[in-house]
């Protein structure tokens, strides 16, 4: 395989079609056996997997003698990947190198949850020891392949798949049922009209580059830790025995990207060492915009905005950020369809972004036409920021009737901390909504407040079990407590930065003074509910001051409000320290990117996995054998499931 490979990159221009025939049988044919010794390797490793070259077989004169198989193999791959365009003649071998390598780094699913040093993955360590300048061209063609989605319809192919001349292609010879397993990936690649899916080729790209830029091998030794918060080195050396995980040079080209457009180093002055990968950032942004809806697109998302700081100024300096956020803030709002993985990833999303007070402001002046998807309402000529604010409330609303997850609650509470102090003209809805998650939340907190009553009494009947459920709901109050300091703190910071602008809020809170009440004297509240209550008695006493005929409307109370917005100066208001939240990664985000990918990998791609084999994550039993090409259909971890998955039961 990687001999034809070498044949096909040396004889790229104008090179005849029977050059990658042999080459696409050959990968194709390698992935099937390679596949095989994966998922039947000895005690769930492949230790006994050692793979050398035969001293007797013939050697091409541009080989090093000691190259080991894998080594030799993974960088055939890589510079066909990296070099060489895709194009008509080439996209079913550029295809097929991509399931090779899926394939070929699903040794990862053979070991458990958490890498450890005893993890064999060899074909995954021989791609992170390429030489910088080879990983750069394949991330960079991962990449555009991602953007363009390239496309081809096999009736336009200049070959026959499979065939040499007016023979039969090898695997044409085969079985009827063999050949229709094996030619498998080439089913999904024709529509009924003959035209190739748009995404094949690009999901495949996507999916191996971030497998590739996650791996992160765990080594013993006495090497120093990298310390990747401040980019420095730890001086103190690890004991012996002591583990760490190695560098990653995709993960660092796609890191220190730069956009072709600019270059950061004409106005910082500070150059990266080496080459960098250049990406049109604008394409990028578009292609995420219009494919965010993935899973592995909001995940290629997320990695640039982490770890990529010039991605994370573009995106913010952008105007049309509606083209993102538009469908995150859709996919929040069917979460119900949605995995909890995904609902995570783009709330992190949202809460990156708002770390910068010029979102902050630039969504709220952003205004949209209509939100069609939006069914309980109809909303014209609302601000995205309003629309953000209503999504993220009801996203706490779903989680608190479903999912009732702490860490989602306060990542959407977060997101709406950073927010609140750049609030501009939110709309009567959104602030609605901002004043009844007070309430709904309060509500909650008082349900459990007579709960942990009862059971307190129950304890002091000497009841052990009562005791013990007292101290599990006081845990729960706490932690509602928390989340309705913060819902004051989100209503502080507008009224005390942003009252003049937003009377819809203010009218919202006079609306629903009531459901304030009972927590104004509270010890944990009750200091937070002073401005609101500042803010109360000033509104309230100009509304008494007027004399008005007939009934109060809403509009003619919106009328006064606004009115006296104007003359609003903050006397009596009390400041206190503005909310800002930020995001930090876990110290080991691999142990939940690793096993999230291979799921996503396994429930899109052809790649069919034998279960049985499977450690990185929980998989349920086969329930009835149907035949020799089993269908299979898996619950996983965290609510993830896989949907159907063919594999070749040995």
């Amino acid at each position: 395989m990687a001999w034809c490979l070498q044949e096909s990159i040396s004889t790229s221009s104008g090179a005849p079609s029977i050059v990658y025939m042999k080459a696409v049988n050959a990968v194709y044919i390698s992935s099937i056996f390679l596949k095989y010794f994966i998922e039947n390797a000895k005690d769930e490793k492949i230790e006994e997997l050692h793979l050398s070259l035969d001293e007797s077989e013939p050697m091409p004169t541009d080989i090093t003698k000691d190259l080991n198989t894998q080594e030799f193999v993974m960088h055939s791959v890589l510079s066909f990947i990296g070099s060489i365009d895709v194009s008509p003649d080439t996209y079913l071998l550029h295809l097929e190198l991509l399931n090779f390598m899926l394939v070929a780094m699903s040794t990862q699913l053979l070991s458990g949850p958490s890498p450890g040093p005893e993890d064999v993955n060899p074909f995954i360590d021989a791609a992170m020891s390429q030489e910088s300048s080879l990983v750069l061209l394949v991330v960079r063609r991962l990449l555009l392949s991602y953007i363009s989605g390239p496309s081809i319809s096999l009736n336009s192919a200049s070959y026959s798949v499979y065939s040499e001349g007016s023979q039969p292609g090898v695997l044409q010879r085969v079985g009827s049922a063999a050949a229709n397993f094996m030619l498998l990936p080439f089913n999904f690649l024709v529509s009924s009209s003959g035209e190739g899916s748009r995404s094949l080729l690009a999901d495949c790209s996507l999916h191996v580059l971030l497998i590739l830029i996650h791996y992160h091998k765990c080594v013993e030794g006495i090497e120093p830790i990298t310390d990747k918060s401040n980019d420095t080195t730890a001086s103190d050396s690890l004991l012996k025995g002591s583990t760490h995980f190695s560098d990653n040079p995709y993960c660092k080209a796609l890191e220190h990207a730069t956009d072709v457009e600019f270059d950061r180093a004409d106005t910082e002055g500070n150059v990266h060492v080496g080459p960098v990968l250049r990406l049109p950032f604008a394409s990028l942004f578009d292609a995420l915009g219009m494919y965010l809806a993935d899973e592995a697109a909001a995940l290629l998302l997320y990695s640039l905005l982490q770890g990529n700081a010039g991605f994370l100024e573009y995106v913010l300096v952008r105007t049309d950020l509606d083209t993102l956020l538009m469908p995150i803030l859709e996919a929040l709002y069917n979460a119900s369809k949605r995995t909890s993985n995904q609902i995570y990833m783009l709330l992190i999303i949202l809460l990156i972004l708002s770390q910068d007070s010029s979102f902050n402001a630039s969504i709220h002046k952003l205004i949209l036409p209509s939100v069609p998807w939006y069914k309980e309402r109809l909303l014209h000529q609302t601000s995205l920021g309003s629309l953000m604010v209503i999504t993220l409330i009801r996203t706490v609303q779903y989680n608190l009737s479903k999912l009732r997850d702490v860490y989602l609650h306060t990542t959407c509470l977060a997101t709406l901390a950073n927010m609140a102090p750049h609030v501009h003209r939110l709309s009567a809805y959104s602030s609605q909504r901002l004043v009844s998650l007070f309430d709904m939340l309060s509500r909650k907190y008082n349900k459990l407040a007579e709960m942990r009553d009862n059971q307190m009494r129950l304890a002091k009947g000497n009841s052990f079990e009562g005791n013990g459920l007292a101290d599990d709901t006081s845990t729960e109050m706490h932690i509602y407590t928390d989340f309705l300091r913060l819902v004051l703190e989100i209503l502080n910071a507008i009224l005390t930065y942003a009252l003049p602008r937003n009377p819809e809020v203010v009218y919202a809170i006079m609306h629903r003074q009531e459901v304030f009440q009972p927590f104004r004297n509270h010890p944990r509240f009750s200091e937070l509910l002073e401005n609101i209550y500042t803010v109360l008695d000033f509104f309230n006493s100009r509304m008494d001051a007027q004399n008005t005929d007939g009934e109060w409307s809403v509009e003619k109370v919106l009328q006064v409000i606004i009115i006296n917005c104007r003359s609003w100066r903050g006397e009596g208001m009390k400041m206190f320290t503005q909310l800002r939240f930020t995001y930090e990664q876990e110290s080991h985000p691999e142990e939940f990117f690793i096993p999230y990918l291979w799921q996503l990998v396994l429930s899109r791609c052809t790649l069919g996995f034998n279960p049985r084999s499977i450690n990185l994550f929980t998989v349920d039993p086969p329930s009835e054998k149907q035949s020799d090409y089993e269908v299979e259909s898996s619950d996983h971890v965290n609510g993830e499931s896989a949907k159907q998955a063919v594999f070749l039961d040995p």
